[in-house]
């Protein structure tokens, strides 16, 4: 069984630079939400609906990917817990909550951002991308599902 993860938080705020790290070291497929935007998801906006939209869709790649036995990173900013809860429509997900800056650079977002309140793992301002991905290898450690994975890949 493979599995999903959501790499969230503020515009700036290293989103990106550390799914790009953690991508390889996981074996990932890895799905930036500026990208989907610019080339599949055009017909979407910045509306808040939109953005539920845009979560739904990248939620339901990442679910076919895993279904195909793949891991997969998502990178976006996910703002609301509407969206988030579109991004989880087709199953669960390491959720990591980037939180490194106090606000991003796009005053609509920085408004309409809230908080998760829950994730697995919440990357802080100290430490490198490599550290934090060490961190995110630890915790996926301690899963069922990616113990098994892991183990069925040594075999």
């Amino acid at each position: 069984m493979s599995f999903k993860i959501l790499v969230m938080g503020l515009p700036g705020a290293g989103k990106t630079t550390l799914a790009k790290a953690l991508a390889p070291r996981l074996g990932a497929v890895h799905l930036n939400a500026d990208e989907i935007r610019k080339h599949i998801n055009k017909d979407l906006g910045f509306a808040p609906t939109d953005r539920i939209e845009q979560a739904r869709r990248i939620g339901w790649l990442c679910d076919q990917i895993a279904k195909a036995g793949c891991p997969v990173i998502a990178d976006f900013i996910c703002p609301t817990s509407e969206a988030r809860d579109a991004f989880l429509e087709g199953g669960e997900a390491f959720i990591i909550w980037v939180d490194r800056i106090q606000s991003g650079r796009f005053d609509d977002t920085n408004r309409l951002f809230a908080a998760p309140q829950h994730f697995d793992l919440r990357i802080l301002a100290e430490g490198s991308p490599e550290y934090w991905c060490e961190q995110v290898i630890a915790r996926l450690g301690t899963l069922p599902h990616y113990r098994r994975r892991r183990a069925s890949a040594s075999d």
